[in-house]
């Protein structure tokens, strides 16, 4: 991933529009829907031909999708068909909103399913799942949008991607609510962690905040979770929210292990040593936080810090070193 993005995480500008509990989608099914299902795919044009995916080149960009509104787009899934190892960060996600030039959702593809280090691994959550070994990713965020959406996908490696297969299914409306809010998500990076807190997120405008996924590439020995997680609402000067520790924002507690709940979960966590990796998430689906001018929301990286044989050093209950790991998120 050749970018370095000034923004986190993923957050919906505006008001409405967060993904509805299973109940509300369950009761929705007993009254007629008024739009049309439509969708976007790798399928042939030849619809007698078994040749559903397509080739990005190196360097290359695929249009995934480019579709006029109103619409609402539902459903994200692919699996990709490369030799190179690492293209879950070398494929980047990219979704423009009505015309703009600036694309307002920006990751890695793995990253955005929910997986940091382009990891292959499996989790099921409410909204991302990742299955088939790591290789099949499926997202349900609502992307929607007035006049246009385009998605891209980009190979920023140097190896060709042989088969992309994807689907994108939305739904073609009349109009859409005047509260209607757009998705979108950014990735950031701090290779190393510099002193102070990581930003997650920096923005100004009017939205709600809905999810966040963090990875750590630990350069230190001993555990990287102790910092808190701070969210500045309207340029409060005080935050609004503060945590207790990094798993505990995760719905986790005394340290990490892998697991995969509806609204957050560890998908990946190896250890205390150097090179050891962790990816996290936390949707904010039953408890979006909302904003009306600005939010700005960091995570502390503090922790303990062993030394090389993995013995406690200089160390007592509670110490808060400062660590560099390599920490990114979306």
């Amino acid at each position: 991933m050749r970018i370095v993005a000034i923004l986190a995480s993923c957050w919906i500008a505006a008001s409405a529009w967060a993904q509805a509990p299973a109940g509300d989608a369950l009761d929705a099914l007993t009254r007629f829907q008024n739009y049309e299902a439509r969708r976007a795919s790798s399928s042939n044009a030849d619809l007698n031909r078994n040749g559903d995916a397509r080739p990005i080149e190196a360097g290359g960009t695929l249009v995934l999708a480019d579709l006029e509104g109103p619409g609402v787009i539902t459903h994200l899934w692919n699996t990709v068909g490369t030799r190179d190892l690492f293209y879950p960060q070398s494929i980047v996600l990219r979704v423009y909103y009505d015309g703009a030039d600036k694309p307002s959702v920006e990751a890695p593809l793995g990253d955005f399913f929910g997986l940091g280090h382009g990891a292959f691994t499996e989790y099921i959550s409410s909204v991302t799942a990742v299955t088939s070994l790591g290789r099949s990713r499926t997202c349900y965020w609502r992307m929607p949008f007035r006049e246009r959406i385009k998605l891209t996908a980009t190979n920023e490696s140097e190896e060709k991607v042989d088969s992309f297969y994807f689907y994108v299914d939305w739904q073609k409306h009349e109009q859409l609510p005047d509260d209607t809010a757009y998705f979108h998500a950014r990735y950031n990076q701090a290779h190393p962690a510099q002193p102070g807190r990581y930003t997650l997120l920096d923005t100004r405008g009017h939205g709600h905040y809905v999810g966040t996924v963090y990875s750590a590439l630990q350069n230190e020995v001993g555990w990287y979770g102790e910092g808190d997680d701070f969210f500045f609402i309207d340029g409060a000067e005080t935050p609004q929210l503060k945590g207790t520790g990094t798993e505990d924002y995760f719905n986790d507690a005394w340290g990490f292990r892998e697991f995969a709940a509806p609204y957050h979960g560890v998908p990946v966590y190896e250890g205390i040593f150097p090179g050891d990796r962790v990816s996290t998430y936390r949707w904010h689906i039953p408890d979006p936080v909302p904003f009306k001018e600005s939010l700005r929301v960091e995570i502390e990286h503090r922790g303990s810090i062993f030394n090389d044989e993995g013995n406690l050093a200089n160390f007592e209950l509670g110490t808060f070193e400062e660590r560099a790991d390599w920490l990114s998120s979306v």
